[in-house]
């Protein structure tokens, strides 16, 4: 079975958010790296080229494919600030509706600008997809 593609990289997270050439996004990014580090207590690490996780926790698939993925990170990419939620967004709805716009995948979250979302109850999101995968081996 072939490696994970994305894994943990020795590359610091701070000199990956300073290279980050829109001023906006760059700042969006270091207020969510700097967010997700008070709620979590985690460190950021590079996952890859663009991926910045905290914590960790270990997959596992019926089909035998198995690896580890951060339990919450996130990605400056071009068009939005996207935030990995391992978990998934079921019974956080309340929280969703709360956090003002944004847009939702199976376990992504998009958000255009850092500064129009609510930013406790992205503490409470981020908070809460943390404590559940972190460290935890999670099967299917």
């Amino acid at each position: 079975m072939s490696e994970p593609k994305t894994a943990p990289t020795r590359v610091s997270a701070a000199e990956f958010l300073e290279t980050i050439a829109d001023d906006r996004r760059r700042s969006d990014a270091i207020e969510a790296c700097e967010l997700i580090s008070a709620v979590t207590g985690a460190a950021p690490v590079m996952w890859g080229d663009s991926i910045v996780g905290f914590g960790t926790y270990h997959y596992r698939y019926a089909t035998g494919r198995e690896g580890d993925w951060p339990a919450i990170g996130f990605s400056p990419r071009k068009t939005a600030l996207v935030l990995y939620v391992s978990t998934g967004f079921d019974g956080a709805q309340d929280l969703l509706s709360r956090l003002g716009p944004h847009k939702t995948g199976k376990a992504c979250l998009y958000l255009k600008r850092l500064a129009d979302v609510d930013a406790d109850a992205l503490r409470e999101l981020v908070g809460s997809a943390f404590r559940e995968v972190d460290g935890k081996t999670i099967t299917s």
